[in-house]
C-alpha cells in the first residue's frame, strides 16, 4: 500500500470513528499531507484566510476543523455517514483557489462550485466508488444554500438542490458549517435549519 493511500485510510477511519476527528486531523505530520497532491487540496487551507466578521476563529483550516468535530457529533443522524464526514471535511477546499481581498473584504465567491469538482478529483484519486463521490460531490454543491435560502438571496436554488440531493442531508451538513465558528448561536443556527427546510418543502 502507498503511503498517500494509507493517509487516506487513516483519515478515513477517524472521521468515522473519532468524537473529535480534529485531534487526528491536527496532529498529522506527514510530509506527504503538506506537499503531495491530492493531500493539498486540503493542507493548503491552513494558507487561506476569512473574514474576521464572519469566521473569527480564523483560516479556512480551523474553521473546517470545527466542522469535522461538529459532524462527528451528528453523523448518526445523517443517511450516509461516510459521505456526510467527507463532505463536511472538504466542503470549503475550493476557498484555497476562490478566495480574494476585494477592497478590505475577503470573499470566496463561487467556492462551493470550484470545490465540488476538487473533491470529485481527490476521491477518484483513491478510486472511491462513484455513488460515495457523487453524494459526497453533491452535499459541497449544496451546502451554500442554508445561507442563500433564509437569506432570501438570488443564489438560492431549491429546485435544482432537491433534484441533486437530499435536502436534509444538507440541512445536517449545513447547520454543521454554521456552528463552525468561534461563538456561534446554536439556538440561531437551529432555527435558520427549520427556516431552510420549510421553505424547501414548500418547493416541489
Amino acid at each position: 500500500m502507498s503511503q498517500g493511500k494509507k493517509l487516506f485510510e487513516q483519515m478515513d477511519f477517524h472521521l468515522m470513528e473519532d468524537d473529535a476527528p480534529s485531534c487526528f486531523l491536527n496532529g498529522i505530520e506527514e510530509e506527504i499531507f503538506y506537499t503531495s497532491y491530492p493531500f493539498t487540496f486540503i493542507s493548503r487551507l491552513k494558507e487561506v484566510p476569512q473574514s474576521p466578521l464572519h469566521h473569527p476563529e480564523g483560516n479556512v483550516w480551523n474553521h473546517t476543523m470545527l466542522v469535522v468535530d461538529e459532524a462527528a457529533r451528528i453523523k448518526e443522524k445523517s443517511k450516509d455517514k461516510r459521505a456526510f464526514m467527507w463532505a463536511a471535511l472538504l466542503h470549503d477546499i475550493g476557498k484555497a483557489d476562490t478566495t480574494r481581498n476585494r477592497k478590505g473584504k475577503i470573499t470566496a465567491y463561487d467556492h462551493d462550485k470550484v470545490g465540488t469538482q476538487q473533491a470529485v478529483e481527490f476521491l477518484k484519486f483513491f478510486n472511491e466508488k462513484e455513488d460515495f463521490i457523487e453524494k459526497t460531490s453533491k452535499l459541497i454543491r449544496w451546502h451554500m444554500q442554508i445561507l442563500f435560502v433564509v437569506k432570501s438571496l438570488k443564489f438560492a436554488d431549491i429546485a435544482s438542490m432537491k433534484r441533486d440531493t437530499d435536502i436534509e442531508e444538507i440541512a445536517l451538513l449545513g447547520y454543521c458549517d454554521r456552528m463552525g465558528r468561534t461563538g456561534a448561536d446554536r439556538e440561531a443556527e437551529e432555527g435558520n435549519i427549520e427556516s431552510f427546510l420549510h421553505q424547501c418543502k414548500e418547493i416541489r
